[in-house]
């Protein structure tokens, strides 16, 4: 991909860049009343639910972990308590990137402007960009597009803004299911896979696969 000069370089944000640390939350708040094993179900039923939440028209952020825990919670015979979705939402501004993510990105945003699409809400997402190291062009909420990945519309209200289309730029993600199998449906052709062992493989949807952020200025020849 080292011929191709994107006008844009997109990211996702939480997961991709920012150590999203749900799993490391639901085991502080539930880990003493569960064995690992379970443990390890209630982590993996979290997850989808919240892909499920985001899966319906726009809510605000709080509105999707309250009701993703509510759900699991239920779904794991946990007592639901409405404090520990605000605890665990009250977290996220506070998280902070991978190892990898300052250098990598400090390196590229000397040549190429960097956006991020998140699925965040306005308040929190800065927070978060001040910890990664290096100046974003754009930064692109769920909240204001109306939408969260994996919708189209996010990724639309993220083209319009920037006055591009899908050839212009190059996406990167760690997630197919969140951005890069939308990114393939909506015509984006450069794409980037973060390997961060949270989804396997699916050459299908076409990327360049790396396994950190570090790898990032030598996909653009830089």
């Amino acid at each position: 991909m080292t011929d191709f000069r994107p006008k844009y370089i997109t990211f996702d944000c939480h997961g991709t860049l920012i150590h999203f640390q749900m799993a490391e939350a639901a085991r502080d708040l539930y880990g003493s009343d569960l064995t690992e094993p379970q443990m390890q179900a209630f982590i993996a039923d979290f997850s989808a639910y919240r892909l499920d939440e985001v899966m319906k028209d726009w809510q605000p952020y709080a509105d999707v972990v309250h009701n993703a825990l509510e759900r699991t919670c239920k779904r794991n015979g946990v007592a639901f308590k409405p404090e520990n979705a605000q605890n665990i939402y009250e977290r996220v501004p506070s998280w902070g990137p991978h190892a990898d993510v300052p250098e990598g990105l400090a390196k590229v945003a000397k040549e190429i402007p960097l956006v991020t699409l998140t699925n965040s809400m306005d308040a929190q997402i800065h927070d978060n960009v001040a910890k990664l190291g290096a100046p974003f062009h754009a930064v692109y909420t769920a909240e204001q597009a109306g939408a969260y990945k994996p919708h189209f519309k996010a990724f639309e209200y993220m083209f319009d803004m920037l006055n591009c289309g899908p050839e212009d730029i190059l996406h990167v993600s760690s997630s197919f299911r969140y951005d890069l199998m939308s990114a393939h449906d909506l015509g984006i052709k450069n794409k980037v896979w973060v390997n961060r062992g949270h989804e396997p493989a699916n050459p299908y949807y076409g990327y360049t696969e790396i396994p950190d952020i570090s790898h990032l200025p030598g996909v653009v020849g830089l």
